[in-house]
């Protein structure tokens, strides 16, 4: 891919199945990576995995405060001299009930990681983008923020408030050459899915994945290094006129 050598991408959610992809697809590449997320042992886990110490800062944060996202922000441009693309794709499922029975404190919680903290991620970062002359913002959404889905509001209603930050600030931003873009993943094989397998369907999740699957017309999951590959492209020279876009990933499913 054109112009990601010597870059450096912050990817928040940076110990999870999607963020570690992605930085393998960009370590490749010539990047320099910052991995963010709350867990220490797994970011340190994700570093010793990926090698290449020289070129790969941990960062112990929690998205949805603006403490922490400052300092991520602030690290990222002591360590490697400022930040060129921001994966902002640090998420919760939150649990599967319907709304009526959905508990408030559950449905704050999932707002408040997957809607503030990718705010705050992009509100922080953009000072930093403008000063290395623009760069990419890329927002992991969801096929569940084109569409409905029963009985997982939190998530659903969360995956769509990240398309319209997404589209507010492509336009805000289009003037310093920042482009943002969301990518929304149908069904990945990963911890979250498994989650909501048995959320589900308690007790039988090799079932409710079977039934997931039929309803992609691929008929699988992706694969994390798949989707690591469109963030890869949205990061890159090669996306240069692309922004304000949702972009799903999804073997068919929302056509």
């Amino acid at each position: 891919m054109k112009g990601l050598n010597k870059k450096t991408i912050v990817i928040t959610g940076g110990s999870g199945s999607i963020g570690k992809s992605t930085a393998v697809k960009f370590l490749k590449e010539g990047a320099n990576i910052v991995l963010v997320d709350l867990n220490q042992e797994a970011l340190e886990k994700a570093k010793k995995e990926l090698g290449e110490e020289n070129r790969v800062l941990i960062v112990k944060a929690d998205v949805s405060s603006a403490k922490d996202t400052k300092n991520f922000v602030q690290k990222a441009k002591e360590t490697f001299g400022g930040i060129d693309i921001l994966f902002a794709n640090a998420g919760i499922e939150g649990t599967v009930k319907p709304i009526v029975e959905y508990d408030d404190d559950t449905f704050d919680k999932v707002m408040e990681v997957n809607v503030k903290g990718v705010y705050l991620s992009i509100k922080h970062a953009i000072p930093v983008l403008k000063e290395a002359g623009g760069g990419s913002i890329i927002i992991s959404s969801s096929v569940a923020g084109l569409q409905g889905t029963p009985n997982t509001v939190a998530y659903v209603t969360s995956k769509h408030a990240l398309v319209g930050l997404m589209r507010t600030a492509s336009k805000e931003l289009a003037k310093d050459n920042i482009r943002v873009n969301t990518i929304n993943p149908s069904p990945v094989d990963n911890r979250m899915m498994r989650s909501l397998e048995e959320g589900f369907a308690p007790g039988k999740a090799a079932e409710a994945k079977k039934s997931f699957e039929q309803t992609i017309p691929m008929g699988r999951y992706a694969k994390p290094e798949e989707v690591a590959d469109l963030v890869l492209f949205l990061g890159s020279d090669e996306s240069k006129f692309i922004t304000g876009t949702t972009n799903p990933i999804d073997g068919g499913l929302t056509a």
